[in-house]
């Protein structure tokens, strides 16, 4: 049974994993307009020992921040320019879609894992 647990406590670090990197995603999403807002970039470390995925170090992304043209903005310098953010919509919703896809095949595995001790308990009980 010790397999069992181990590839239950491994798939369910994976689901916790896929939800923070949706949280993050979708906080930068709602940010996207938001001036100077820096992208958060989520990073996953995997023990070696025991298979679990642990949530990493948080980093923004250090990418140029888009310069906006707008002079009625409250925030825009002498010239009109003010700093947005660099979030680009296209990576979120592809890192979006990946983590869904990682979420479901964790869902996946958990699901096998309760199948295969379901059948071995019925082949115990004979």
């Amino acid at each position: 049974m010790n397999d069992f647990s181990s590839a239950l406590s491994s798939a369910s670090s994976g689901l916790k994993a896929q939800s923070a990197r949706l949280r993050h995603v979708s906080e930068n999403i709602a940010n996207a307009d938001t001036p100077g807002y820096h992208r958060k970039i989520v990073s996953f470390d995997l023990s070696r020992d025991t298979g679990e995925v642990t949530i990493g170090r948080l980093s923004l992304d250090q990418s140029q921040l888009r310069e906006i043209y707008d002079p009625s903005h409250p925030l825009a310098d002498a010239k009109g320019n003010y700093d947005s953010s660099n979030v680009d919509l296209i990576i979120e919703i592809a890192d979006a879609r990946e983590a869904q896809r990682s979420y479901e095949a964790n869902l996946k595995m958990l699901d096998q894992t309760r199948q295969m001790s379901s059948s071995l308990i019925e082949l115990l009980r004979r």
